[in-house]
This record gives structure tokens, C-alpha cells and sequence, in this order.
């Protein structure tokens, strides 16, 4: 089982008491609240803490830069892992409120759900995501998890703002038969907005969030059509990626197994 990894100044680990957990959802609330504008029912404004009704069942993935200890406990980094041996009888994953899963649930395989993933401003652009890629590998090897899925998010409301992103990845990266999810009504939006041919394709690989295009750099799906999501002040699509189909070397390029400490 992932315990912790060291790479230079940092450790990638999983949260393992409630201080460590609320450390990532001060992040989350830094991130989701303070600059994209989220909120919803579970926000805790007073203690500034971003939460929801699956966190209790979650692992907590941690980014720590050990030379920031004294600020939220140097936690930079946050990823929410949901695998399905951990999701009770009587909750569903978060993705379900706006994707039907039935075809992922369905599969036979082992699944989990990735969830409320965000870096700090300050450490973007870097190696960040890498490093809490190479804990999420560790942690779906032993796992052994087979499909990994989430919604990822543009920021905004506006879907003619981002038409030509949405419908590249409408386009060049939607889910097969067996992979597919779709998104809900009333606020699924269909993504193929403006037709193939039209899209300035530099341009609108440009405006997808990095997050999103890791997942497809390493052979990621999306499903069919996006959600709408007002309460956070986005537009979300759900990645799915197949591990035996993926390219696992960049999510585990920096995973050294003397790195890991049981």
C-alpha cells in the first residue's frame, strides 16, 4: 500500500487523519472557492474548508513540499481517489450526478473515480501533477484497478467560449461503446459546436486545461457530451481511461520503487 514518496523537496502520501484531510480541503477551498468562484451546499466558508458528502469514503492523495510545513501543512497538491471497493451500498461516486456510469459499473472491472484534483497557483506549470501522478500510480497498482474515470472541468459557463475544445474532444477522443458515459439532463450541452474542419485546431488545444490533456496524452476517453455545472462555476466533461489501452510510462515516469516506503 502507497505510504509515502520522496522526490527532492517533496512527498507525495495519502492523508491518514482527519487534520491531513482537512489540510486538502483548505486547498480545495483556495482553489475551488477563492479563484474559480465554486460553492455548493457542503462549502464550510467559516472554516474555509471545501468538503463533500463522498469525502469521508475517499482516499485523500497529498502533495507536500516539505520546505512549506508551516503553512496547511505544506499541502500543495490534492487528488480524491473513490475505488469501488471503498463506495458504500448506500452512496454512489460523485461523477454519477452528472454521468450515467451504468457501462462503467457494468464492466466487470475494478473502477475508481478521480475527483477534486488541484495545485496550489504557485506550483503549476511544474512538476507538480507529475509527482502526485507518480503516487497515483503506486496506489492504482496495488489497487489494482482497471478503469479510472472523473470529471475534469473548463472554467466558466459558457460553452461558445470553449466550442472549439469541446468539439475537438467531441471529435477525436470520445469514448468507445463500452466506455461511454452521458452526461444528465437538464444540463448535459452537446460539445460538437462548430464541425471538424472548422476548428483551429492549435488554438483549441490551447485552451484545454492542462489536467485534461494529461488524460489524453496518455490515451484518455471522453464521454458523450458535457455537464454544466452552475453551483461550480464550470463546464465538466468526464474522462475515462482504460488501463490496457493507456500509455501508463507518463503517469508513472517519475514512480522509482526506492522511492516508496512501506
Amino acid at each position: 500500500m502507497l505510504d509515502k514518496y520522496n522526490f527532492d523537496n517533496f512527498t507525495v502520501k495519502l492523508a491518514c487523519d482527519l487534520e491531513e484531510i482537512k489540510a486538502a480541503q483548505r486547498l480545495r477551498y483556495d482553489v475551488f472557492i477563492d479563484e474559480m468562484g465554486a460553492n455548493s451546499d457542503f462549502v464550510d466558508h467559516n472554516a474555509r474548508l471545501e468538503t463533500d458528502k463522498v469525502d469521508d469514503y475517499c482516499d485523500h492523495l497529498l502533495l507536500i513540499d516539505n520546505n512549506k510545513l508551516e503553512k496547511n501543512m505544506g499541502v500543495v497538491g490534492v487528488y480524491r481517489l473513490l475505488p469501488d471497493h471503498k463506495l458504500p451500498s448506500f452512496s454512489d461516486y460523485y461523477s454519477h450526478e452528472e454521468y450515467d456510469l451504468k457501462n462503467l459499473k457494468a464492466s466487470g472491472k475494478k473502477i475508481m473515480e478521480l475527483g477534486r484534483s488541484c495545485v496550489h497557483k504557485s506550483y503549476r506549470g511544474g512538476t507538480a501533477l507529475t509527482y502526485l501522478w507518480a503516487g497515483l500510480s503506486e496506489y492504482v497498482e496495488y489497487n489494482k484497478i482497471e478503469i479510472l474515470f472523473g470529471v475534469a472541468s473548463f472554467h466558466g459557463t459558457d460553452p461558445s467560449k470553449i466550442a472549439s475544445p469541446l468539439s475537438l474532444l467531441h471529435y477525436k477522443y470520445l469514448a468507445p461503446s463500452d466506455l461511454m458515459v452521458n452526461a444528465k439532463s437538464p444540463n448535459k450541452q452537446r460539445m460538437d459546436l462548430v464541425d471538424l474542419h472548422k476548428i483551429d485546431r492549435v488554438e483549441a488545444t490551447k485552451q484545454i486545461p492542462s489536467l485534461i490533456k494529461a488524460y489524453l496524452r496518455i490515451g484518455g476517453f471522453v464521454g458523450k457530451d458535457a455537464y454544466i455545472d452552475r453551483a461550480f462555476n464550470t463546464i465538466d466533461v468526464c474522462m475515462v481511461l482504460d488501463l490496457e489501452r493507456a500509455n501508463l510510462k507518463r503517469l508513472s515516469a517519475y514512480k522509482k520503487e526506492n522511492y516508496f516506503n512501506d
